[in-house]
């Protein structure tokens, strides 16, 4: 690989004349700069990112940490962010955590060793939130991250997709409403069941832990508590729940499939809603009626943040919430 010498000595000048014509940071005769455009050509030389960074203290990159790239929901979120950035003249660089804290925090070293402009994570332990303070580099978190951290936050406000799962499913005429949430102690979880049992309540209609079941964000997580569900009332159909909740997409499709298998009717016996009106919600059989909350626009939103903070470290916090939607399909009215 050719080095800053290398061009300098075909092109007959000095490696200070060399940086001057590709940094544009002092005038250069017109003679000087054609053979060094000429000698950078013939050799393809591409300038060190690294010592450019040192030099102007900037990278031009983004670190971005998510839970899991094969989550569709996650990859549409960081495609948002990566157009984003891309159009700000930034490089995003993806690194997924596995939801494991170790993996993490070596994943966040590594990008503050590669001296990124910004980073955005989708979850944070509160000691790696000291980290980021500590070592000042602008940070946004996103969705499932901690609001209890002075950081900017772009997050869906899950309480109220809740709500809406659960009007649309008692306007239905639906009263034996289940849920299959994430892993407990994740907050968004939490937040879309609270907001789901809170709104039945005031209906008149409750959420019995027998109704609740937990996965872990996933169609085989969603598939099996579907079918853990619905085989406990095997005997009592009268009492089996006629609505199932699912706190993200993948465990509405492995509920619908788990129905499916069971021959339980989706929506004539079973209304389905999922969260997150993930782009295959529309190509499944039944269509999957979704708490949409445009994952595009999170991760544009999410940049955005990220990009003003940069430019303007000491503005005051953010805390932005995207309100969500209900998109109405196959699984819940028939078409």
């Amino acid at each position: 690989m050719a080095t800053i010498k290398d061009v300098a000595r075909t092109a007959g000048v000095s490696y200070t004349t060399v940086s001057h014509v590709l940094n544009q940071t002092r005038p250069v005769s017109a003679d000087a700069r054609a053979r060094v455009l000429a000698a950078v050509e013939s050799m393809a030389y591409v300038p060190s990112a690294l010592a450019r960074s040192l030099k102007s203290k900037a990278t031009g990159s983004i670190g971005l940490i998510i839970p899991n790239n094969t989550n569709p929901y996650f990859s549409e979120v960081a495609r948002g962010i990566e157009d984003s950035c891309y159009a700000a003249g930034y490089s995003v660089i993806l690194c997924n955590s596995d939801d494991d804290p170790a993996k993490q925090r070596d994943y966040l070293n590594v990008l503050l060793t590669k001296r990124c402009d910004g980073l955005i994570v989708a979850t944070l332990a509160q000691t790696d939130g000291e980290l980021l303070r500590k070592m000042k580099v602008p940070t946004v978190l996103l969705d499932r991250a901690p609001k209890d951290m002075a950081i900017d936050l772009v997050a869906v406000d899950n309480a109220a997709g809740g709500v809406l799962a659960a009007r649309h499913l008692l306007s239905l005429g639906r009263r034996r409403i289940a849920c299959i949430g994430g892993p407990q102690d994740i907050a968004i979880s939490r937040e879309r069941i609270g907001g789901l049992r809170q709104t039945l309540l005031a209906a008149g209609v409750e959420l019995p832990e027998a109704m609740l079941a937990y996965a872990d964000f996933t169609s085989a997580g969603g598939y099996l508590a579907a079918r853990s569900l619905l085989a406990r009332f095997a005997s009592l159909p009268s009492q089996a729940p006629d609505a199932i909740f699912c706190c993200n997409d993948l465990m509405a499709f492995g509920a619908l499939r788990a129905a499916a298998e069971l021959g339980v009717a989706v929506p004539e016996a079973l209304a389905v809603v999922g969260f997150d009106d993930i782009d295959l919600a529309q190509f499944v059989h039944p269509t999957l009626t979704s708490v949409a909350q445009n994952t595009r626009r999170l991760g544009q939103l999410t940049a955005e943040c990220l990009l003003q903070r940069i430019a303007t470290p000491d503005r005051p916090l953010q805390r932005l919430s995207i309100a969500p939607e209900l998109h109405v399909r196959g699984s819940t009215v028939a078409s």
